[in-house]
This record gives structure tokens, sequence and C-alpha cells, in this order.
């Protein structure tokens, strides 16, 4: 555990992720493996039920295995070996039937779609609650007028409700993605030594093997990697959604703007030096863990290039990069749960900071309502030069368009925030009523 693992890491994802977890997983490969070759005739029930009974994490010598991980070149190796000491103490027969007709990416790649399927257990769920965090901000603020920006400028009136129902409909695309790809992915490996099978890895066996473990039966996957690949990559958008999130209320946090805020907490968002100072400090452990984990990303599809039937390196890249992106998304998504949930909205600071640029921001709408009476290319023209004015002399843009008697009648309604959202509340309330199952 380093300084900062509470700072960017789920401590519900590194128990799902652990050497541990990981090590139970592949014994739990190796138990259903002779269940399910017991089940077919292939070895004897009494061999099965003493392998299932001797496949327990608490009975490694984990320490030993680690060292003995860096000579075999992979956890598969020497975990079988201690297995297969273990059973033998047990009874000399049922040790000949250990990881009977296996490889060791056999176990590997289970073990890891295994821990994937935990995962997302714990992931999906606190999805959900984002979404929904996010659909009650968005019915809270449906109405909070507030200035939209383009190129971090003020553009034209927006509601705050407007920015979160795109945040909860891009969070929920995300969920239904990553759900399909994980649904997917959790498919048993079992192809033996290059991928051909065996006549101890069988059709029925792997189907057999598939129904004990509760996972899909599948061909063997050994070098096409594109399911891991796109999983790793649907983690990598959603990541990339919450940072987006992050990045808004982080700039949005800036003092000039001061729109919103993250929550107050004992010793949260201070300065070192400067006693006033309320920094965005869970934004920006989310915007660290969206930066990330791109370049993991293109680690995971250069890794797609295998040799033949069994990858020198491409292979073995896979799986600390594969647990990165799954820590680091974790990372984000217990953050992001927290900045919503103690988000705190300043509307009349909207509604102020709506009125910094002298009526700047409603020159959209006098140009299309001028349009109807001079053409479009006219009225364009003549709009941008009374902005030109109206910066010039600091004046109000509507003062200016008085003086200059536009021929555009109700000119104050153009002027009003509530009047100038465009299809901002109708895209609201699509987006609240679309199916998010």
């Amino acid at each position: 555990m380093s300084l900062y693992t509470n700072l960017f890491y789920s401590e519900a994802a590194q128990r799902i992720l652990s050497d541990e977890q990981q090590l139970s997983r592949m014994l739990a490969f190796e138990a259903a493996l002779a269940q399910a070759q017991s089940r077919a005739g292939r070895i004897p029930d009494p061999a099965a039920q003493t392998i299932a009974a001797a496949c327990s994490v608490q009975e490694l010598d984990i320490d030993r295995l680690r060292q003995e991980t860096a000579l075999g070149g992979n956890a598969a190796i020497p975990m079988v070996k201690q297995l297969t000491g273990l059973v033998r103490q047990r009874d000399e027969t049922a040790a000949h039937f250990v990881h009977l007709g296996a490889t060791s990416q056999d176990v590997v790649d289970t073990a890891t779609v295994l821990q994937i399927r935990d995962y997302l257990h714990w992931l999906l769920p606190q999805l959900a609650r984002i979404e929904q965090l996010l659909t009650g901000l968005t019915h809270t603020h449906r109405q909070t007028v507030m200035v939209g920006r383009t190129l971090l400028q003020q553009a034209k009136p927006i509601t705050f409700g407007l920015k979160t129902a795109y945040w909860l409909a891009a969070v929920r695309k995300s969920r239904q993605q990553i759900g399909q790809e994980g649904r997917r992915i959790v498919q048993v490996q079992a192809g033996g030594a290059v991928g051909s099978r065996n006549e101890h890895i069988t059709v029925e066996v792997v189907a057999l093997l598939a129904e004990v473990l509760d996972l899909s039966a599948a061909t063997p996957w050994h070098t096409q990697r594109e399911g891991l690949v796109t999983f790793g990559a649907s983690l990598g958008l959603l990541t990339g959604t919450l940072g987006k999130i992050a990045k808004d209320v982080s700039l949005l946090m800036q003092t000039e703007v001061a729109e919103v805020l993250e929550g107050k907490a004992a010793g949260k968002g201070g300065s070192s030096t400067m006693p006033h100072k309320r920094n965005p400090v869970t934004s920006a452990a989310i915007l660290a863990n969206a930066t990330r984990v791109p370049g993991l990303i293109s680690t995971l599809y250069a890794t797609m290039l295998q040799e033949h039937e069994r990858s020198a390196g491409g292979w073995h890249a896979e799986w600390e990069t594969l647990t990165d992106i799954m820590q680091l998304t974790a990372g984000a998504v217990e953050k992001a749960l927290d900045l919503l949930t103690h988000l705190e909205v300043d509307a009349s600071r909207m509604r102020q900071n709506l009125e910094l640029t002298n009526g700047l921001i409603y020159a959209e709408n006098v140009s299309l309502a001028l349009a109807d009476k001079i053409g479009k290319a006219a009225a364009h023209e003549l709009v941008e030069q009374a902005c030109a004015v109206a910066v010039a002399e600091k004046r109000h843009l509507k003062d200016v368009l008085t003086g200059l008697s536009v021929p555009v009648a109700g000119l104050d309604t153009l002027f009003a925030p509530e009047q100038s959202l465009g299809q901002s509340l109708a895209i609201i309330d699509q987006i609240l009523a679309e199916d998010g199952q």
C-alpha cells in the first residue's frame, strides 16, 4: 500500500483483484476441472473430491509462489506444483489427475474472467448509483439557468440540468456497454497446450467445466484477445466520461466562476500555505486516473499482436495492464460517487454570471430573429457590429441595439435567459425518459 492508494484506488476493487483472490480463482478452475472430468467419466470421482478439497488458497505458500512465478513465467506453474503436493499428501493416486490436460493459460485466463465477473458484480451497482445521483441533480436543476461555454468562453444560456443530463446519458451508455462486454468475456478458457484440446479436455468436459463455474462455454481464445481488449476499452470510455464530469466541476469551481463546489469535509481541499483555498481534490483524483488510463488502453491494444498459439510477452503484458485499468476505473467511480453525492450548486452565482458579458450571450437570439426581417447575412453583420460597439463602449448589447432601432419586436424577451434555452428542457426530458436498463 502506497501513500496514494486511498487517493487513486478503491479498497473494494483491490480486494477483488488481489493476489489472494486471483489464486483463489485459479484454484476454483482446478477444482471445477476435476469435477467436470469426473462427471464426464475421465477421472475417478474420489480423486476429483480430493482435488477440490485441497483447492484452498489458505493452504498455499504465497510468498514462495511469488518467488517461483519469476522462474516459471506465470503463476499457474508454481501454483499447480503446490496444489499437486497438497493433493499428494491426501491421496497419491489423486495427485496424478491434478490439472489433467490443461495448460497454464487455461488457468490464468479463466481466473481472470472470474475476477472480471466479481468486479462487475461490484462495479455495475456503483454505476447505477451514479446514474441515480445524476438523475436527481437533473430533476432538481432542470430549470436552473446558467451560461453555456464553448472554448472556455461564455456562449449562450443553458440550464445546469442540461449539463448533468448529458453526464447522465454518457454514464448510462458506459454502464450498458461494460455490462455487454463483460457478459461476452466471462467465458471459460480451456484449449490445452495449443488450443486444439485433447482427450482430457473435450467438448463435453468444457461444457461441464463452464457449468460448474457458471461461465459460458467457448472455443479457445488463447491468442484471440479482442474480448479482453474491448472490455478494457469500455472501462477506458467510462473513466473518460467520469473525467469529463470532473473537468467540468473543477472549471466551475474556479474562483472567478464559483458556480459549483465539491462538498466540504474536515481537512479536504486545503492548501499547505494558503488557508483560504478550497481545492477540487476529488475532481483532481478522477482526472489523474482518467489521464493514466488511455496509455494503458493503448498497451492493451498492443498485446493483441500475439505470435501463433501462445504469445511471448503479449499475453504477459495483459495481466497487470488490465488490472491497473480496472483499479483506476474503480477509483474514479468511487470518487465520482463522493463528488456527486456532496456537490454544492450555487444557482444565484450562475444567474449572476449570466450578466458578465453585458448581454453578448444573447447575440444569437437577436441575429436569428432579425434574419427573418433582413436576411441571415445582413442580420449577422449588423449584430456583430453592435457587439463590437457594446464591447468598446462597455454598454449592454440591448441598449446598443435599441439605439440602432433594430427592427425586431419583443427585444426584452430575446434578452431573457429563460427564453434563450433553445431545446434544453426537451433534451433533458428525453434523456430522463430513456430506458437505462
